[in-house]
C-alpha cells in the first residue's frame, strides 16, 4: 500500500468505521495494566489501543474479502502485523513532523469538520451534541481524544499535499514517453506456411529422427508421476440392479405429463397498436403490400425480439386464439385482442400436438428414476464404507466386500481419462500424500472413490519407440521451418533491393497502417509487432514463430500527431502518471527522512502483549 493511499483514507472515517460496527471486544475490553504504547516516533507514542483497533479493522476487511473469517494467526503470517504498525509508524512520523513544523488546526475548521460527520447528526441533519457524545463513549473514546485525533489528521494532510504538490513531470520525459507510446507505424507483411515450400521435404531417416529425439528430450519427458490405487462406485455402476416398480413409474409419468402431452403451439410476434384504428390501417398496408410485418416492427423503433412472444398455446392467446391458430406459416392476423391492446400477429411456426404415451415414456422414466434411486444408494453406502477405512479395511477389502471397483492410475495434470474425467478426482490426487490414509470423497455425478499413493515416479524419458510418430511429427515441423526460413531470406533478399511483394508471389500480403505499441494486428504472430518496432523505415526482416515464417518491411514511422485527441489524451495520462510517480517517491523520501530524524523506538512485549488478545 503507498503512502498516499494510507494517508488519505483518513481517520475520520476510520473512526466512523468503529462506530457503525463496534470493536468486537477492543471498544469494551481495553489492554490493562501499565502498557501504553507500542513504540514512539519522536515524541509522538503509537497507542496500544490504536494498534488493536488496526489490526481488528484489517482482520475485518479481510474476512469481508475472502468471505470467510480469517484467523489472526493467518494474517499474520501474510504480514499483516509489519504492514499495520508500518502504517501507524507513517501517521506518527507525521504528527510529529506537524508538531515540529507548528501547523496545527483552529477551533473554528474543527468544528466545521464535526458538523459535516453524517453519525453526529441528528434527525434534521445537524450537529447533535448527544448523538456525538453516545457515539463516542461506545467506542471508548473522549470528546478530547477524538478531537485531537481529528486536528492531527487534518494537519497530517497539509503537510502530504504540500509535499505532493508542484510536482509536474520534466518536460523531456513526458515527451520521450509519448513519442515512445504514440508513435504509428505503417508495414507490408506476408506468411509463408509449411504447405508454401516448393521443395518437399526429404523422408527423415531412423538416425534424424533419434538425433531430433535427443536434441529435444524435454518434449518427451513424462512429468512427475504418481501411482494410484483407488476404489469407486458411480450410480450408473449399480443402474441395472435397482428395483422400480410400475406404481413409481406410473406416479411420475403422471407428475411430468405436461411434458409428455403438450397441446398445439405456435411461434408467434405481436405488434401491439395504441388503439383500433391505427392497427387497421396497419393491417391494410400489409394486405396492399405497401409494407411488411418488419418494417411494421422497425418504424414502432421496436426489435424483433420485442415482439416475439415465443411459443404459445390457445390458452395463453385467450380471444386472439382463434384467428392466430387457424392461420398458416408466415401469415399475418388481426388487429385481435391481446391484454395491451389491438395487436396484428404473425405466426412463424407451428408446433403440432404432441402426446406420449406412458408406454413409450416408460424406459425413459425407468432410467431417470433408477439413476435418482441409484444415487441414494450409493449416498447411504458412503459412511459405511468410510467406517470400514477408519477400521482399517485397504481398499483392496473394500473392493472384496462391497460394490466398489478396484482401479490404478499413473496420474499427472493433463491425465483425465477414466476416474481422472472427474474434476474431484484429479483434485485429490494431486494433494494426497504418501503417509495419508484413504477417506470417502465424493464426485460430482453421486459417485464416491477413496484413494491411495503408491509411488512418486519422478520425471523421466518416454521411450522412443512409444513417441516415434510425435518424434517424426516434431523433425518435419523443424525442417520445414528451416526451409521456409532459408525461402523467406531469398525472398527478402529481392525486397531489399526494391522488388514488390506481388512480384515475389506474395500477393496475399498484408498492409498494416497506423499500429502502435500496444495494437493488435489479427493473425499475426505474436512477435510482429515487436520487431517492427525495432526497424528502420525500409528495412526488411523475417521473422519466425507459431510454426510459420514472416516477412515484413516497415514503410513509413510516423511521431505522435498532438493534434489527435486520442494523441492528447494520452500525453495527459502520460503526465498525470509520471508527476504523480515523482511526488510519490518525494514523499516516501520526506518520510524516511522524518523516521531517521525523529527515530522510531517499538516496544516488543508490548507489541506481543496485543497479539496476545487475538489468539
Amino acid at each position: 500500500m503507498s503512502a498516499r493511499a494510507s494517508i488519505s483514507k483518513t481517520l475520520v472515517w476510520i473512526l466512523l468505521g468503529l462506530l457503525i460496527i463496534g470493536l468486537a471486544g477492543f471498544g469494551a475490553t481495553n489492554l490493562s495494566g501499565t502498557i501504553r504504547t507500542v513504540g514512539t516516533v519522536g515524541d509522538k507514542p503509537i497507542s496500544v489501543d490504536a494498534y488493536a483497533r488496526a489490526l481488528q479493522d484489517e482482520l475485518r476487511a479481510i474476512s469481508a474479502e475472502t468471505g470467510r473469517a480469517v484467523s489472526f494467526q493467518e494474517a499474520r503470517a501474510a504480514g499483516l502485523d509489519q504492514q499495520v504498525l508500518a502504517r501507524l509508524i507513517t501517521t506518527a512520523a507525521l504528527d510529529h513532523e506537524t508538531a515540529r513544523l507548528g501547523i496545527s488546526v483552529g477551533d473554528a475548521t474543527l468544528a466545521g469538520q464535526l458538523r459535516e460527520i453524517p453519525a453526529f447528526q441528528g434527525p434534521d441533519g445537524t450537529f447533535d451534541r448527544e448523538a456525538y457524545r453516545v457515539r463516542l463513549d461506545n467506542v471508548g473514546l473522549t470528546e478530547a481524544e477524538f478531537e485531537e485525533d481529528l486536528r492531527e489528521e487534518t494537519a497530517r494532510t497539509l503537510v502530504q499535499g504540500a509535499v505532493l504538490a508542484g510536482t509536474p513531470a520534466p518536460d523531456a520525459l513526458s515527451d520521450r514517453l509519448l513519442g515512445y507510446l504514440g508513435e504509428r507505424r505503417d508495414f507490408t507483411w506476408a506468411t509463408l506456411a509449411p504447405e508454401d515450400l516448393e521443395t518437399p521435404l526429404p523422408e527423415p531417416t531412423e538416425s534424424d529422427l533419434r538425433a531430433y529425439y535427443e536434441a529435444n528430450i524435454d518434449a518427451f519427458t513424462a512429468p512427475e508421476t504418481r501411482a494410484i490405487t483407488y476404489a469407486w462406485l458411480t450410480p450408473e455402476m449399480i443402474l441395472d440392479t435397482v428395483q422400480v416398480d410400475e406404481a413409481a413409474l406410473r406416479e411420475l409419468y403422471e407428475e411430468r405429463s405436461e411434458q409428455f402431452n403438450q397441446p398445439e403451439r405456435r411461434l408467434v410476434e405481436r405488434l401491439v397498436f395504441a388503439d383500433e384504428t391505427a392497427a387497421a390501417e396497419a393491417m391494410a398496408r400489409l394486405e396492399a403490400g405497401e409494407t411488411d410485418f418488419d418494417a411494421l416492427v422497425e418504424e414502432r423503433g421496436l426489435t424483433l425480439s420485442d415482439v416475439d412472444l415465443g411459443d404459445v398455446s390457445r390458452d395463453e392467446l385467450d380471444a386472439a386464439a382463434g384467428a392466430v391458430f387457424d392461420a398458416g406459416t408466415g401469415d399475418v392476423v388481426g388487429p385481435a385482442p391481446s391484454p395491451l391492446g389491438p395487436a396484428l400477429y404473425r405466426v412463424n411456426a407451428i408446433l403440432n400436438a404432441q402426446e406420449t404415451s406412458f408406454e413409450e415414456a416408460r424406459e425413459l422414466l425407468r432410467e431417470e428414476l433408477a439413476m435418482s434411486r441409484a444415487r441414494r444408494v450409493v449416498e447411504n453406502q458412503a459412511e459405511g464404507m468410510d467406517d470400514l477405512l477408519a477400521g482399517g479395511a485397504t481398499l483392496e477389502d473394500l473392493a472384496a466386500e462391497t460394490e466398489m471397483r478396484l482401479g490404478q492410475i499413473d496420474w499427472h495434470p493433463g491425465v483425465e481419462d477414466g476416474i481422472a474425467a472427474y474434476e474431484d478426482f484429479r483434485t485429490a490426487a494431486a494433494r494426497v500424500g504418501e503417509d495419508d490414509y484413504p477417506a470417502v470423497e465424493t464426485l460430482g455425478d453421486g459417485g464416491i472413490f477413496a484413494l491411495r499413493l503408491d509411488d512418486t515416479l519422478p520425471p523421466a524419458p518416454r521411450p522412443f519407440d512409444e513417441v516415434e510418430e510425435q518424434v517424426r511429427a516434431g523433425w518435419e515441423g523443424a525442417r520445414a521451418l528451416e526451409a521456409l526460413a532459408a525461402e523467406a531470406e531469398e525472398i527478402a533478399s529481392a525486397l531489399r533491393e526494391g522488388r514488390r511483394f506481388a512480384a515475389m508471389g506474395l500477393r496475399d500480403a498484408t498492409v498494416t497502417e497506423g499500429a502502435t505499441r500496444s495494437g493488435f494486428v489479427p493473425d499475426a504472430p505474436e512477435r510482429l509487432l515487436e520487431t517492427v518496432f525495432e526497424m528502420d523505415t525500409g528495412e526488411v526482416r523475417v521473422i519466425e514463430g507459431d510454426g510459420r515464417v514472416v516477412i515484413a518491411r516497415l514503410d513509413a514511422a510516423t511521431p505522435p500527431d498532438r493534434d489527435d485527441p486520442a494523441t492528447a489524451e494520452l500525453a495527459e495520462a502520460i503526465e498525470r502518471q509520471v508527476s504523480g510517480g515523482i511526488a510519490q517517491d518525494l514523499f516516501e523520501a520526506y518520510l524516511r527522512e522524518i523516521r531517521a530524524r525523529a527515530g522510531v523506538q517499538l516496544d516488543q512485549a508490548a507489541i506481543n502483549a496485543v497479539h496476545a488478545q487475538f489468539q
